[in-house]
């Protein structure tokens, strides 16, 4: 009353002449903000391209992700699975170990430095690429991703570290049938690389599906790599 300005929106007083208390408040808010704008831009992300041709749609998101998350001032390791050289087959199961390629030792290397990865990919044959799954093959392997636990006797049982926990997933899929048709007709096609891959080394993941993705009308394509910018700027 008697025209004096009252408290600024979001301010809190305690009675007259607490400008201090409030100057405090503000203070501590806008120092644990810088903290946590700090630790949102030291957060490190890891893309892979499991695609193996970077000119099509799938390449497309992943550059469009990379661009905003870089901006957004995230430091971001690119992976295109197509450049990558290792053998996708395990000749022999996981009987004899089989040396890791250069590439296989690198991309372990990013995952366990990366605080969030991002896998696009399209959906072939109700799954991922072969190349994609050779991948995770050759790549997650006990010790790694996943230790299991030992019993008093010394065998294995049933239960498991995950190795990766605390760490957070986005899988960005592409298919040339509409999403809900894929999940109605063979069912949770995103299941193994989302539980049986992720989950299981300990990773909290979420997935965006963008479908029918052939030949999509500009305006719809517009719309999604708009939502895959806003997934990048937040780095999530």
């Amino acid at each position: 009353m008697g025209g004096e300005a009252g408290p600024a929106e979001g301010e809190m007083t305690v009675n007259k002449g607490s400008s201090t208390c409030v100057a405090s408040s503000l203070g501590r808010n806008e120092s644990s903000l810088s903290f946590r704008i700090l630790a949102s831009r030291n957060k490190k992300i890891l893309i892979l391209l499991g695609h193996p041709d970077k000119s099509g749609f799938c390449g497309e998101i992943a550059d469009t992700y990379e661009v905003a998350a870089r901006a957004a001032g995230y430091t971001v390791d690119r992976l295109n699975i197509g450049e990558m050289t290792f053998d996708p087959i395990l000749h022999h199961g996981y009987r004899e170990r089989q040396g890791l390629e250069p590439d296989l030792t690198r991309f372990q290397e990013l995952v366990i430095a990366a605080d969030h990865f991002v896998i696009v990919h399209p959906v072939w044959w109700v799954g991922m690429p072969a190349i994609l799954k050779g991948l995770f093959d050759r790549a997650w392997l006990p010790g790694s991703a996943f230790r299991y636990m030992r019993m008093k006797s010394g065998g294995r049982s049933i239960f498991w570290h995950r190795m990766y926990r605390g760490k957070t997933a986005r899988i960005i899929v592409t298919s040339g049938t509409h999403p809900m048709l894929v999940r109605f007709l063979p069912g949770n096609v995103n299941a193994q690389l989302k539980w049986g891959i992720l989950w299981f080394a300990g990773f909290s993941v979420r997935t965006t599906w963008f479908g029918p993705a052939e030949h999509i009308p500009e305006g719809r394509k517009t719309r999604w790599l708009a939502k895959v910018r806003n997934l990048g700027r937040r780095g999530t």
